[in-house]
């Protein structure tokens, strides 16, 4: 049932309106005699081939995205750890680096989900400085300056996970790949019209609708499966990247707290 659920999914208007123009090409060649025994793997060379090609490219961008945000989500902690942990247990800053790291995973979202607006890009970075200047209560609170810089690192490795998740948002497939893939998986299907014609002489009239419809079916779910993975942070599709984890830090991070001067056990 599952697996139909996600089929269905990538079924939409585009779909239908590409399948009915092309049985609407089959009965028009019919109807005008118009046959031809076209190449059949004329379609796999010149469309299945390319867009097969994007589909694995965008599925590595979403691949390297789940790595960038286990990254920057495991930094994060790392962060939080430290204001509860070097600090003695200091209820505050604890309390301060566990709400600085939701903050921060809050506008991320916010970023990704807007599409990658001037304005959240301009709220992580106030977060990410929010942050960096609470590494400096670290220092005032006693934590020696080696252990501060350990945990600017961290910090910047946050950054940089977080730009490297930008650049997946902003730069995608080769464009002119993708428009090439678009343009013949969406007309491949009613130009063929005299070779589903052909199909309706050789075999019998459903065979050659029945086929036409299947190709239309194919190549357009294949146009938007590329369409899904496109955009991995988008929360349209059912492959998407969850961004929405500030509520999961933040009872992770209370859960797992211990206090100050206490181990568990084995």
């Amino acid at each position: 049932m599952r697996t139909l659920i996600s089929f269905a999914r990538i079924l939409d208007r585009q779909t239908f309106v590409v399948t009915g123009l092309a049985l609407g090409s089959t009965w028009f060649c019919l109807r005008e005699d118009l046959e031809a025994d076209l190449p059949s793997t004329l379609i796999a060379v010149a469309v299945v081939f390319p867009i097969v090609f994007s589909i694995n490219a965008a599925y590595k961008r979403r691949e390297d995205a789940l790595g960038h945000l286990a990254s920057a989500k495991g930094h994060a902690i790392a962060i939080a750890w430290a204001h509860h942990d070097w600090t003695g247990g200091d209820p505050a800053l604890a309390r301060r680096g566990r709400e600085g790291v939701e903050r921060l995973f809050e506008a991320i979202h916010g970023f990704f989900r807007s599409g990658g607006a001037r304005e959240e890009l301009s709220r992580v970075y106030r977060r990410l400085s929010a942050l960096s200047r609470s590494h400096e209560a670290l220092r005032r609170s006693g934590v020696p300056a080696n252990e501060v810089s350990r945990v600017n690192q961290y910090l910047r490795a946050v950054v940089i996970d977080f730009e490297r998740m930008r650049n997946i948002l902003e730069y995608r497939t080769p464009v002119a790949l993708r428009a090439y893939s678009r343009v013949f998986l969406n007309t491949f299907p009613v130009l063929f019209g005299p070779y589903f014609a052909h199909l309706s002489h050789e075999s019998s009239l459903p065979v050659g609708y029945a086929v036409a419809a299947v190709y239309a079916v194919v190549l357009v779910s294949l146009d938007n499966i590329q369409d899904a993975l496109e955009n991995p942070f988008d929360a349209f599709g059912e492959d998407d990247v969850d961004l929405d984890v500030a509520a999961e830090l933040r009872t992770l991070l209370e859960d797992g707290a211990e206090p100050a001067g206490t181990a568990s056990g084995a």
